[in-house]
């Protein structure tokens, strides 16, 4: 990739600015080594559901599937978020994370897919699979951060957009989504550590502004930032998995209590801020 270097590029590879996150190979033993993992089922029976009827006017119906998987359904557009309808998440598969229970609706059950909207590269928001099942049977326009192009290429997806933070692209008719920053990293094997950039997006459909985060730790100023410059969203999708331990995990996901401070309120002349203050 040629790119002039940036804030958050340093030439070669991506990094959060102001922010070193990465966790090295003895963070990684330390973190196996004195943890225990919490019980956790086998498998958890769920009946897949229909989706809902598609809003009338400029109301967004968000139905979740499942991991980082939902649906959002204006008048016009369907949109999947990291879309992983596969077994596994990993390499191939038979390999890696199975999940627990199955998706909360069927592939088949969603109707064109017009936009796709892929946060990062880890495997258990890039599902390769899925998206070249997506490809072959509706083209849809994915959008991802910078350096997608050819693993998504690999995958059969045709038509793609890679965007850096707070670039926007409209992507039809009364839908615009905006690349904003997350606190996060990338890999999908050991020589490509954050070659590809990651991010959450902000999407305009109609009338509603739409939050998905994809994968973000927790900073001071970063969400308000996003809310300044983007608006308060109507809706916003934020995630609490993989939080623990705090000491191996805060740099990249959040916890409960971080993800409900990011709350866009009204503040004087118009700005927008997240709430912050610490609360019991």
């Amino acid at each position: 990739m040629t790119l002039p270097p940036s804030d958050h590029f340093n030439g070669k590879t991506f990094f959060n600015p102001g922010h070193a996150s990465d966790r090295g190979m003895l963070d990684l033993l330390k973190w196996k080594l004195t943890s225990r993992a919490a019980p956790w089922p086998d498998r958890v029976e769920v009946a897949p559901q229909p989706l809902p009827p598609r809003p009338a006017s400029d109301g967004i119906a968000a139905t979740w599937v499942g991991q980082s998987t939902f649906v959002l359904q204006s008048s016009t557009t369907t949109i999947l978020t990291d879309p992983v309808f596969s077994e596994r998440a990993g390499p191939v598969s038979w390999l890696g994370p199975r999940r627990v229970d199955p998706p909360g609706v069927d592939f088949d059950a969603v109707s064109k897919v017009d936009l796709v909207l892929l946060s990062h590269d880890h495997y258990d928001h890039c599902d390769l699979p899925t998206l070249g099942r997506l490809a072959r049977r509706d083209d849809p326009l994915v959008v991802a951060p910078l350096g997608h192009r050819s693993l998504l290429a690999g995958a059969g997806v045709r038509r793609i957009v890679e965007l850096d933070w707070w670039i926007s692209h409209a992507c039809g008719p009364g839908a615009e989504v905006t690349l904003v920053p997350a606190l996060h990293w990338s890999r999908r094997s050991p020589f490509e550590t954050n070659l590809r950039l990651w991010g959450g997006f902000m999407l305009r459909a109609g009338a509603r502004l739409v939050y998905f985060a994809g994968d973000s730790g927790y900073r001071d100023g970063l969400f308000a930032d996003i809310g300044r410059r983007c608006g308060a969203p109507d809706l916003a999708l934020i995630p609490i998995g993989a939080y623990a331990p705090r000491w191996f995990m805060r740099d990249a996901h959040m916890d409960p209590e971080e993800a409900v401070r990011c709350t866009w309120t009204s503040a004087p002349a118009g700005a927008l801020r997240c709430t912050g203050a610490p609360f019991s």
